[in-house]
């Protein structure tokens, strides 16, 4: 698949609407869950993956398959972007509660299938940022996870969320 070969990328005069509402079509047939019910949110607050806990996929590749078609997702549905981030870290050695965590995310995908960029014609060039980070969330490296946004007037054009590689302070 050509990396930019949206199933719906529409132009006019007011503006460009990305969408990737085929791909997600596809991964619920693939995965055999057009007819699961939806789930309100990509993962859940609760959720604790572990290293260890559960058992180990037979195979693995139907993990690493999946989270990459997520991660594929990702260039459209910012959304998406902690869930993914999260669900990565598994990726050498996935094991069941990994795999049930990423079929969530697609059930999470089934109810909105129509969520997309839209960017604007007419939006100004105000360019604003927004971040944010936490204290040692992650509870295998107790490192610090960041996002950011960036807009160019009302137009979403950057984010991400990352695990940070260490924090240093700084005493005066």
């Amino acid at each position: 698949m050509n990396l930019f070969s949206w199933d719906s990328f529409h132009r006019n005069a007011n503006g460009i609407f990305l969408s990737q509402r085929k791909y997600i079509k596809d991964i619920l047939v693939d995965t055999g869950m057009e007819e699961c019910f939806v789930a309100p949110a990509p993962l859940s607050t609760s959720l604790k993956l572990s290293l260890e806990v559960g058992d180990i996929l037979d195979t693995p590749d139907v993990y690493r398959r999946l989270v990459g078609r997520l991660l594929y997702l990702g260039i459209t549905r910012p959304d998406l972007s902690y869930s993914v981030q999260h669900l990565s870290q598994f990726m050498h050695s996935p094991r069941v509660p990994h795999l049930k965590a990423a079929l969530h995310v697609i059930k999470y995908l089934k109810g909105t299938l129509d969520t997309s960029l839209w960017y604007s014609a007419s939006s100004d060039f105000k360019i604003t940022a927004y971040s944010d980070a936490d204290w040692s969330s992650c509870q295998f490296t107790s490192r610090s996870l960041s996002s950011y946004a960036v807009f160019i007037g009302s137009n979403l054009v950057s984010w991400k969320t990352k695990k940070q590689q260490s924090v240093r302070m700084l005493i005066l």
